[in-house]
C-alpha cells in the first residue's frame, strides 16, 4: 500500500480518509459493551458480527459507534446512506481524471475494508434493496464486495468491522430478510435516565448555567415521558441558543424569558407544553 492508494488486480484504487468527530461516549455502559462484544472474535474459527443500531433520532448511535472505534484504537470511515445511494457509491467510483484516463475512488466502506477500520453505515434503512445487495457478501462468512465498475474483488481486512444505525421510525425501505438476518445483532438505545442525561449535556455545554441544566433535563424527561421525540441534541440546541440569548440580549425577561423563547424557536410552540415556568 502507497499512501492512500492501493493496487488491487492491477487497478489503482485510491482511498477516502478516516473521520475526525470530536466526540466522547457519556453514560449508558451497557450498549457500549454490547456493541464491542458483537465486534470480537474469540476463536479463530469465528467472525466478528455486523450489528445494527437502532433508536429514535438524535439518541445518539452514531456517537456510539465512533467511540466504540476509538476505544479500539482504530480509523474509523462514516458512510452516509440516503434514498439514493447506488451500489457503486457504496464501493468504487469512476472519476474522470483527463482527457482519456478513468480514477477509480474507493467509497469509505471500501477504504475501511482495506485498511482494517471501522465503517459506520449510518441511517441504513434509507437505502433501497439494490444498494444492499451489493454488501450480502461482506456481511457472512465470504467479506468481500465486488466492483463491476473496477472489475474487482475486495477483501475485507481481518480488522475491518462495520456498524449500521438505524432510525427508529418511518423509513423509505423495509431491509430485505437476506439482509436482516446479516446485520445482527440489534443493539437498541433509548433515550438516557436522568442522570446520564445530566451528564450528557454538562459535557456538551460546559458554559452552561446550572440553572439551565435543570430547565433542560426537566424538559427532556417530561418530553420522553410521554413519548415525545425530542431528544439531548434538541436539549443541548435549546442550552446553546438560550445562552446565546443572554450574551446578547435581545429579550427584557432574562433567562426564563430566554430558555422559553429558545425552545419555541427550536421545537415550536407545542413543546412549550413540557417546559416549566422558570422564575
Amino acid at each position: 500500500m502507497n499512501g492512500m492508494v492501493v493496487e488491487i488486480e492491477g487497478v489503482a484504487l485510491h482511498l477516502a480518509h478516516p473521520d475526525e468527530m470530536p466526540v466522547r461516549w457519556v453514560g449508558q455502559e451497557e450498549v457500549m459493551r454490547q456493541l464491542l462484544a458483537a465486534w470480537l472474535v474469540v476463536d479463530e474459527a469465528d467472525m466478528p458480527m455486523n450489528p445494527r443500531l437502532i433508536g429514535k433520532p438524535g439518541v445518539g448511535k452514531t456517537t456510539l459507534a465512533y467511540a466504540a472505534a476509538q476505544r479500539l484504537g482504530r480509523e474509523v470511515y462514516v458512510m452516509q446512506a440516503t434514498v439514493d445511494t447506488r451500489p457503486e457509491d457504496l464501493i468504487v467510483q469512476p472519476v474522470i481524471d483527463g482527457p482519456q484516463s478513468l480514477r477509480y475512488v474507493a467509497s469509505p466502506l471500501v477504504s475501511a475494508m482495506l485498511r482494517g477500520g471501522v465503517a459506520i453505515l449510518d441511517e441504513g434503512n434509507r437505502m433501497s434493496e439494490k444498494s444492499w445487495a451489493s454488501l450480502a457478501p461482506l456481511l457472512d462468512g465470504r467479506r468481500y464486495v465486488e466492483s463491476i465498475v473496477a472489475g474487482i474483488k475486495v477483501k475485507a481486512h481481518p480488522l475491518f468491522r462495520i456498524v449500521a444505525t438505524m432510525n427508529d421510525d418511518s423509513s423509505t425501505f423495509d431491509l430485505p430478510e437476506y439482509i436482516h438476518s446479516r446485520l445482527q445483532p440489534q443493539i437498541l438505545i433509548d433515550f438516557p435516565e436522568r442522570d446520564e442525561e445530566m451528564m450528557i449535556l454538562r459535557e456538551n455545554l460546559p458554559f452552561a448555567d446550572e440553572r439551565v441544566l435543570d430547565y433542560i433535563v426537566d424538559f427532556l424527561q417530561q418530553a420522553h415521558a410521554s413519548e415525545e421525540r425530542y431528544t439531548v441534541r434538541d436539549g443541548i440546541n435549546i442550552g446553546r441558543y438560550a445562552m446565546k440569548l443572554m450574551v446578547e440580549p435581545v429579550l427584557a425577561g432574562g433567562l426564563p424569558e430566554a430558555l422559553g423563547f429558545s425552545v419555541r424557536h427550536i421545537l415550536g410552540e407545542e413543546a412549550l407544553r413540557y417546559a416549566r415556568r422558570t422564575g
